[in-house]
C-alpha cells in the first residue's frame, strides 16, 4: 500500500469515528431534550459545572433551549460531514 492510500483511509477511519460521536452526542441531547420536556412544572433541573461535581439550580425552560440548540448544532455538524 501506498502512503495516499493509508491516509485516505486514516482520513475514512477518523471521519466514521467522528460521526459515530456525532450520532451519540445528538442521541444523549434528545434524551435529555425528552427528559426535561416530560418534566411535571415544580421540578427543579440542576447543571453540573464542568469538570467538577458542582451542581447549580438552572432555569427548567432554559436548559431545555440550550439542550434544542445543541442538538441543531450537531446535526448541522453531522450533515455536514
Amino acid at each position: 500500500m501506498s502512503s495516499k492510500e493509508n491516509n485516505v483511509q486514516d482520513i475514512d477511519t477518523k471521519l466514521a469515528e467522528r460521526k459515530a460521536e456525532l450520532n451519540k452526542q445528538i442521541t444523549e441531547q434528545k434524551v435529555a431534550v425528552d427528559e426535561l420536556s416530560n418534566l411535571k412544572k415544580d421540578r427543579k433541573v440542576y447543571v453540573q459545572q464542568r469538570n467538577s461535581n458542582v451542581l447549580f439550580l438552572a432555569d427548567k425552560g432554559q436548559t431545555l433551549s440550550s439542550c434544542k440548540k445543541k442538538v441543531d448544532t450537531l446535526t448541522k455538524e453531522l450533515q455536514s460531514l
